[in-house]
């Protein structure tokens, strides 16, 4: 029989995923930076309190948070829907180095906007990138977000994206 390599699984976030995100954090920091602002030292020195105030806003209902998660526990990803009001979020997106260029990006996008509309009754998102982020691009591309417009992404200019998701589930 052959092995087939099991694909991580996208669960929502909980307390005991903060190790294996702060793992995470650290392993991809400078290739994190390359892209987006640096999260600052601060963050790490705090990640406890940063967990906290995250796992806060889900409960409320604010945010959903959710983790790639390997069969070792570990993170590959991290994805978020924040400021979800008017059945509207913007999302947000991290993937590590190594799964980089895989679909790994893609398809959690793709399952995460899956999640918005079926289980949170969502009707659109929102995500913006910088220019230099041909790869962000094109995962949202092929998830069905189009552009909507220049956006500052911490500092630097970028494009939003708009994903109507009325229209995927046609």
């Amino acid at each position: 029989m052959e092995h087939c390599l099991a694909m991580p699984d996208l669960q929502p976030l909980r307390a005991e995923h903060g190790p294996a995100i702060f793992a995470f954090e650290v392993e991809n920091r400078a290739y994190f930076a390359a892209w987006v602002s640096d999260r600052g030292d601060d963050y790490f020195e705090n990640f406890s309190d940063r967990l906290d105030e995250r796992l806060a806003e889900q409960e409320t209902g604010s945010c959903a948070y959710y983790v790639l998660v390997e069969t070792d526990g570990s993170i590959i990803g991290r994805f978020s829907l924040v400021d979800i009001d008017d059945k509207a979020a913007e999302l947000g997106y991290r993937v590590g180095q190594r799964v980089a260029g895989r679909g790994v990006a893609t398809a959690a996008v793709q399952e995460v906007c899956r999640l918005a509309a079926s289980q949170m009754g969502l009707d659109t998102l929102r995500a913006r990138t910088t220019y230099e982020n041909v790869g962000s691009q094109n995962v949202l591309t092929k998830a069905g977000f189009v552009p909507a417009g220049a956006a500052d992404v911490g500092g630097r200019p970028g494009t939003w994206y708009r994903l109507d998701l009325a229209s995927q589930q046609a």
